[in-house]
């Protein structure tokens, strides 16, 4: 396996940090960061494993493989495998070689992929688990602590890229909520003035517009107030 020099380690690093603070959508994001790092590690497959803190199970989100045997969905509880014991016991593991290694449970597919070596690494974010990223050789190699750092480092900026993904879309959720309520206030305001009936009235009136007409309480609310403003404009 052909080792990187600093300076090409450094090279990468920089390019998926400058990657994270991109526009660039999460999954091209993911998609750069296993392809800069099967690179920059002489990796035959790069992967990585989200973790889904509801089902407590990982699946593969990205990875540079063309194979379709490798591409197949399939999944790992925490605690199984390599994959799912990174994540239980939050630190990097190495395997000299796969098919001697009784943790390591697709076996069928390393022979398959001629995969040997594996250095896996968890993907943590403020303590948060967020994943597993794995690299393979297609012969034995032992990795070394400069490998399982930059990997560690790389795993660590991709689970910050998707931290931050899932608050801008958050924020942006809460923040269409607030103005959906603002709206749906104002609406009612307009109706219990222009119709002398009350806030309850005024809400089930909009309900059932809603309701009737098959759009959201945003779209009732903005019909009202527009109503309201070409009435007083008129």
């Amino acid at each position: 396996m052909k080792k990187s020099t600093n300076a090409e380690y450094l090279k990468t690093l920089n390019t998926i940090s400058k990657a994270i603070t991109s526009d660039l959508y999460l999954e091209d994001i993911l998609k750069l960061v296993v392809n800069l790092t099967a690179n920059v590690m002489s990796a035959k497959i790069c992967s990585l494993w989200l973790l889904d803190n509801k089902t407590q199970e990982l699946t593969i989100r990205a990875t540079q493989a063309m194979s379709q045997e490798y591409l197949k969905e399939r999944g790992l509880r925490v605690g199984e495998g390599i994959v799912g014991r990174v994540i239980k016991d939050r630190k990097p593991i190495s395997i000299l070689n796969v098919l001697e290694d009784d943790r390591y449970k697709e076996k069928e597919l390393a022979r398959k992929e001629k995969l040997v070596s594996m250095l896996s690494v968890p993907m943590i974010v403020k303590d948060e688990m967020i994943g597993v990223v794995n690299c393979y050789t297609n012969c034995e190699y032992k990795f070394t602590k400069s490998d399982i750092v930059l990997l560690s480092t790389v795993a660590n900026q991709a689970a910050v890229a998707i931290k931050n993904t899932e608050l801008i879309v958050k924020t942006k959720i809460i923040s269409e909520e607030l103005e959906t309520r603002k709206r749906v206030e104002k609406a009612k305001g307009i109706l219990m003035s222009d119709k002398g009936i009350s806030e309850n009235e005024a809400y089930k009136l909009m309900r059932k517009a809603s309701m009737d007409k098959r759009v959201n309480m945003r779209e009732i609310a903005e019909a009202v107030i527009l109503a309201h403003e070409i009435n007083d404009n008129s």
